[in-house]
């Protein structure tokens, strides 16, 4: 399971990678978009998830699982989609105006 999850995060890595150094804006949103899911499965498996263990400290518990990654996670979607709203809004800003989509203005 460590494997796919670790060929998963790769391979998002690797597209998000590959489809920022594009020329043209939308598949750069879309690599950013990528790239944050990567970190985003990163650190959700950093946090060892334990199934079946509350998230608090119950002394008839074995364990507990650690809230954070799970509070890190929720916090780095919110913000990454704040974030891709405002790319958008921004390339489709610059559309208009220059009449192209190139991330360089256009120039050849």
């Amino acid at each position: 399971m460590e494997a796919l999850v670790a060929i998963a995060i790769g391979l998002l890595t690797a597209g998000g990678i590959y489809l920022m150094l594009r020329q043209r804006t939308y598949p750069v949103i879309l690599g950013l978009s990528l790239l944050s899911y990567a970190v985003n499965i990163f650190i959700f498996a950093a946090g060892r998830l334990a199934p079946g263990l509350p998230p608090i400290i119950d002394k008839a518990q074995a364990g507990y699982t650690d809230p954070l990654p799970q509070a890190l996670v929720l916090t780095a979607i919110v913000i990454s989609f704040g974030m891709t709203a405002v790319i958008v809004l921004m390339a489709l800003g610059s559309f208009l105006s220059s009449g192209d989509d190139r991330v360089d203005g256009g120039a050849e």
